[in-house]
């Protein structure tokens, strides 16, 4: 085969992509190390398939990043093991070890214990809405009852 024709078959393109078969890639192989052009051709692909990913890149959105982040943090305290003889200036270098842990949360924690109180707060303002209310149809009715008597009792008189 012919280098132009080699060129032109498109097989260097899929090898720089890593879309050939192992026997593509060891003929490319070969080709390479026998063929200053196609060495040089491969040289410049591979350059300019980089500049193109690398002008046409999207970076992440920031919370893939944060999470991404935060399973390496994780990974990396896993892969630590605790030793147990340890010298002093170990241990010393070892408590400065902390985590940076940046949260992004627009919900609301509290506390275990708050949340009962919450609750009771509820139910007991809903009691003493039901008694305002029970109280203020009793008192309307009983002012209602005393004009009522009044006016009956002027009608006697």
């Amino acid at each position: 085969m012919d280098t132009k024709d080699f060129i032109k078959s498109g097989i260097l393109e899929s090898h720089a992509l890593g879309f050939s078969t192992e026997e593509e890639k060891e003929y490319i192989k070969y080709m390479i190390s026998e063929n200053e052009d196609i060495s040089n051709y491969v040289t410049d692909l591979e350059s300019e398939i980089k500049s193109y990913f690398n002008q046409n890149q999207v970076p992440p959105p920031p919370d893939v990043r944060e999470v991404i982040q935060l399973r390496n943090i994780k990974s990396d305290i896993q892969k630590k093991k605790f030793v147990f003889n340890q010298t002093s200036k170990e241990k010393n270098e070892n408590k400065n070890e902390y985590l940076d842990i940046e949260v992004n949360d627009t919900y609301i924690k509290v506390h275990k214990y708050w949340r009962p109180a919450f609750i009771a707060i509820f139910i007991l303002s809903k009691i003493f809405l039901i008694a305002g209310l029970y109280y203020y149809f009793k008192t309307t009715s009983l002012t209602e009852e005393v004009v009522r008597l009044k006016t009956e009792i002027q009608q006697i008189k």
